[in-house]
């Protein structure tokens, strides 16, 4: 059967607009412009423009295009340390940046919840020159709150705080004062296909990159903050990049703007009430994070136990696309996606089939 649901939380539901974009793209001739082009900087320009408006981002805040959140990972550890970091882990990705960290040679350490529990208050953070915190834990539905963030920045003042919001923006209301640099991909929660990452920094970014060059510090090559700053100033990139996607992002996010941001979040906390009151009503299904405060309105994780498989045959079975569990959750959990991508009574439908399954 065909699958016309997609509530897999990456890549996910394209945004209903997409298609159009995508021909319009075609008909324009984006696939083949030139990066140095005037055409591709009124579209570098358009999506840095539309991305500042939609996420309320303040002007001390750059926008940068990179390849993806992984590559952005090594960035913020190449351009943004000399020798350490602290990663706040609640699940696989904020375990793997740590990982990013270490590999690069970073004398870092992680401060790790057990599988499905999440930081409701802020933890002691050891001397460090970055803490590096996952607002939103892909692989186990787990969300850090907005005031975690802040009370982290106000003790620890002259870190730099980097926040992967990979699986939560557009949604979150976030104080860009606690915060210096974060980033997100575009196949979650803008509805696109994969391929890009964003990178926001802000001044503070670029004086610690300035003074780790100065110093003889390597920041990276070609995507060194410096490079990649040099070149947005003039609505550029240093090498070719994925220009289809920024000028997909342009055109959604003008999208997401006429719907209003106000509307897609009232849309996302309802999407994930219904989703989450399914769940707990189910007498062999459960919310795989039981604390409320610290569980994702944009990734709701099932604890399905002994019924996965015949549970995700059964949504297959409807045309929806669940995900499936992440590593050694994989036999016992199924995620879903609560992007701006799926509608109200798209999530109704899924929860109908939940709140039936017997």
């Amino acid at each position: 059967m065909k699958l016309n649901i997609n509530f897999n939380p990456g890549p996910s539901q394209l945004y209903f607009t997409v298609p159009d974009h995508i021909r319009q793209a075609l008909r324009e001739g984006v696939p083949s412009l030139s990066h140095r082009s005037s055409a591709f900087e009124k579209i570098f320009a358009e999506a840095v423009e539309n991305i500042r408006a939609l996420l309320s981002l303040p002007a001390s805040y750059s926008v940068l295009f990179c390849s993806s959140a992984t590559e952005i990972w090594e960035r913020i550890i190449q351009n943004l340390t000399a020798e350490h970091s602290v990663h706040l882990s609640a699940g696989a990705f904020g375990r793997r940046f740590y990982d990013t960290a270490v590999q690069l040679g970073r004398k870092s350490v992680v401060v790790e919840k057990p599988m499905g529990e999440g930081f409701s208050k802020a933890p002691e953070i050891p001397p460090t020159e970055l803490v590096a915190i996952t607002h939103n834990e892909t692989s186990t539905g787990v969300t850090t709150p907005t005031e975690v963030i802040r009370s982290i920045k106000n003790s620890n003042p002259s870190c730099l705080i980097a926040v992967d919001a990979v699986s939560s923006l557009p949604y979150p209301r976030f104080d860009y004062e606690s915060i210096d640099t974060l980033f997100f991909s575009v196949q979650k929660g803008f509805g696109l296909p994969a391929g890009l990452g964003v990178w926001l920094v802000n001044e503070k970014c670029m004086e610690k990159e300035e003074h780790l060059r100065s110093r003889g510090h390597v920041t990276g090559s070609y995507h060194n903050l410096s490079s990649l700053l040099k070149h947005a100033k003039k609505n550029q990139t240093p090498e070719t990049p994925n220009v289809m996607g920024i000028y997909l992002l342009a055109k959604v996010s003008a999208d997401m703007l006429r719907r209003s941001i106000e509307i897609l979040r009232r849309e996302t906390e309802y999407k994930a009430a219904v989703l989450y009151n399914a769940l707990e009503q189910h007498k062999e299904l459960a919310p795989f994070v039981k604390q409320n405060t610290v569980r994702s309105p944009t990734v709701i994780v099932a604890e399905t136990g002994t019924h996965t498989a015949t549970l995700y045959n059964r949504l297959v079975e409807h045309g929806i696309q669940p995900g499936e569990g992440y590593g050694r959750l994989n036999t016992t959990t199924l995620r879903f996606a609560n992007f701006p991508a799926h509608s109200k009574e798209q999530a109704e439908q899924l929860a109908d089939i939940l709140t039936n399954y017997a």
